[in-house]
């Protein structure tokens, strides 16, 4: 896992399984350890779908149980990730609509997409399976149409004459944007623990973080070279990878029901 909105992905995955008392997620480490009481290969298969290269490890200590306390503060971050997220989306795609860039323009999707599965975790709490999956397979296919639009904008802009990208404003509103998702990476990490401390290898392992300094290189290679090329460049990875989430998010929501005992 790579980033706090994988995390969650994790969580809605194994709420369905049979047998599972807690989980619990170590960025730092890049683990899993799940307390059950059913099949250890139903926790595996279901993890597998999400494609996170999982593999089993034994002897870890059973993760205690949140306690309510914990739980509502872990909700409060996730409400606050939600709004930064979803800020910061509007936020750069009116600023990529203006500064003609399409990077911009993905980046802004890319925090959608996080905003999207904040927003499955909190809305889905105390739901039934069925409308768990039914908002996660409508969250999918939106993030997937949106990411298929834009690689069509970006081929598009390959092929026509367009306004040269403003890199100031790219590198700006970037740098903001990194700014909001190590807020979010920060509110998050303290919600699952009462210490102060973060580490700056887990923070900066971010794909988020990475998205933000992908369009900061592409902004300072437009600025050399007087050439959008790496502008749409970095768009077009950032939607596969906005694509790439969106199938995730849609495996989840095509899991077989699993009745708890």
């Amino acid at each position: 896992m790579d980033c706090a909105t994988e995390e969650q992905l994790v969580r809605m995955c194994l709420d369905g399984v049979d047998g599972v008392d807690a989980v619990q997620v170590d960025l730092d480490r890049r683990t899993v350890t799940v307390s059950h009481d059913g099949d250890t290969m139903a926790v595996k298969v279901a993890l597998d779908a999400l494609r996170l290269d999982t593999t089993l490890a034994t002897g870890a200590s059973p993760p205690a149980a949140q306690s309510p306390r914990v739980q509502q503060r872990e909700r409060r971050a996730l409400a606050v990730a939600l709004v930064i997220n979803a800020g910061f989306f509007i936020a750069e795609f009116a600023a990529g609509v203006l500064a003609h860039s399409i990077g911009l323009i993905a980046d802004s999707l890319d925090m959608l997409a996080d905003a999207s599965v904040y927003a499955l975790s909190l809305v889905a709490v105390g739901r039934t399976s069925k409308i768990k999956k039914q908002l996660a397979a409508a969250s999918g296919y939106a993030q997937f149409g949106l990411a298929a639009v834009g690689l069509i904008e970006v081929t598009r802009r390959f092929l026509t004459e367009e306004p040269l990208p403003d890199p100031r404003v790219m590198v700006v509103v970037s740098l903001l944007a990194l700014g909001g998702n190590v807020v979010t990476l920060l509110l998050l990490r303290q919600a699952r623990s009462d210490e102060a401390h973060f580490q700056a290898s887990w923070i900066f392992t971010s794909n988020d973080i990475k998205v933000n300094s992908l369009v900061i290189v592409a902004a300072m290679l437009v600025a050399v070279t007087n050439d959008s090329t790496p502008d749409l460049l970095a768009g077009s990875v950032i939607f596969v990878i906005v694509a790439n989430g969106a199938r995730r998010i849609l495996i989840l929501s095509r899991q077989p029901d699993r009745v708890r005992t």
